[in-house]
């Protein structure tokens, strides 16, 4: 049937001419309209499918930069981070503090290899020499105690310097980790009869732990806290200073004193040692070190002895090692120098530096004659002397007071000498 219909229409198309150019030409409007549409649904398309992807790039672009921004706020917050886990430590010393100006005990432990342990002490436990920032430590380990070899008993007065850092405290730390100074009856290991304590508590978590104690005959006349808060002072790199006068003890920690106790010290008890305990020592994650560790006995007042003897001869003013650069625990003796000449205004003196004969000659004459110039920058600039009243001048090794041959030795002859003029 549809086969039929198909060819009748045939059939009449072709008798109808001018029917069929009729045809023909609306048929040809149609298809003209229809592609016209056709045209305009595509450049509608074309067009909204441009304009999506404009708009993607815009928001995109909005989102990558705040993106990026958050980025740079975090790796901001990184660098924030770091610096609180490596934090710069400037360490002052108490102005109070005045140390010793003769030399019995120093190590920088400059000729011990890292991973042994220090040839100048004594132990019952274990230690080992560490290098932080390219200086050489002592890290102190376990139950035990450690014991600086003098060649002599130490004197009735006398001064204890030593830089401690420690590393890895946290909120696990024990309350029961502990750095002692202790001064004991004994050269040895043995319980002795006689002595006394500073308890230092390394805890971070709780407050107030550290005590003092005092032991005579075996027996106990004085136990008490310390009082006072430092878990920040001694959370990283601090510096211990004591001073000994016959019975008295006192302990800074950095510009703190932590005790002054007039009768701690018993009478037999003449023995310095350090002890550490309660550390995560298995796990290596308390850490507590030692370094720059310095005894020197309290001679005769520097005051006194510049005037009446017209020169003053100290071991007490440090630099940092191959440099003319003073270290804090140098400015009390400086500053009671410079009172010397704030009492007596028409006093005039020579300042001479001298060092040790590690390196060349004329490298160690430069070096000692830029610390003579040092002490006198630090009189005239802290203290207000007229620099016209002080000269200074290098000796470099040329005057040495003992044999270099020794770590003794050379700590003798690093010197700043004062020549009254």
């Amino acid at each position: 049937m549809r086969t039929l219909q198909i060819i009748l229409v045939f059939c009449f198309l072709i008798c109808s001419t001018g029917a069929k150019a009729q045809l023909l030409e609306k048929l040809g409007k149609v298809a003209e309209k229809a592609a016209e549409r056709t045209i305009e649904k595509r450049v509608e398309k074309e067009a909204s499918k441009k304009t999506d992807q404009a708009l993607d790039s815009v928001f995109t672009k909005k989102k990558k930069k705040k993106k990026r921004k958050k980025k740079n706020k975090n790796e901001k917050d990184s660098s924030s981070d770091e610096s609180s886990t490596n934090p710069t430590y400037t360490v002052k010393r108490s102005a109070d503090f005045t140390p010793g100006n003769i030399i019995l005990f120093d190590d920088q432990f400059t000729k011990d290899n890292p991973g042994d342990f220090p040839v100048q002490w004594d132990t019952n436990g274990s230690g080992e020499i560490a290098m932080i920032n390219d200086q050489k430590w002592m890290r102190l380990g376990g139950n035990s105690k450690y014991i600086p070899m003098l060649k002599e008993t130490l004197p009735e007065n006398y001064t204890i310097e030593f830089d401690l850092f420690t590393n890895g405290l946290d909120k696990k730390t024990s309350s029961q980790a502990f750095l002692t100074l202790l001064i004991e009856d004994n050269t040895g290991f043995t319980r002795p009869k006689d002595w006394c304590m500073t308890e230092l508590s390394v805890c971070q978590f709780i407050g107030n732990l550290g005590v003092v104690e005092k032991v005579a005959n075996g027996k106990r006349q004085l136990r008490n806290q310390i009082g006072k808060d430092y878990r920040d002072a001694i959370n990283g790199k601090s510096h211990i200073a004591i001073a000994v006068n016959k019975t008295r003890m006192r302990v800074w920690l950095n510009e703190n004193k932590l005790i002054d106790i007039p009768r701690l010290i018993p009478q037999n008890a003449d023995v310095f040692k350090l002890a550490v305990r309660g550390l995560r020592d298995p796990d290596g994650i308390d850490e507590v070190y030692i370094s720059n560790f310095r005894m020197a006995k309290t001679g005769e007042d520097n005051r006194s002895k510049l005037i009446t003897e017209g020169r003053l001869t100290t071991n007490s003013i440090l630099f940092e090692s191959a440099s003319a650069t003073l270290k804090d625990s140098s400015f009390s003796t400086i500053r009671e120098i410079a009172s010397v000449l704030e009492e007596n205004p028409t006093v005039k003196i020579k300042i001479i530096g001298h060092t040790d004969s590690d390196g060349p000659e004329d490298d160690n004459r430069t070096l000692s004659r830029k610390r003579a110039d040092a002490v006198k920058k630090m009189m005239t600039t802290a203290y207000g002397i007229d620099s016209s009243r002080i000269t200074t001048d290098g000796m470099g090794a040329s005057q040495p007071v003992a044999s270099n041959a020794t770590n003794e030795g050379k700590a003798l002859n690093r010197r700043v000498e004062f020549i009254k003029l």
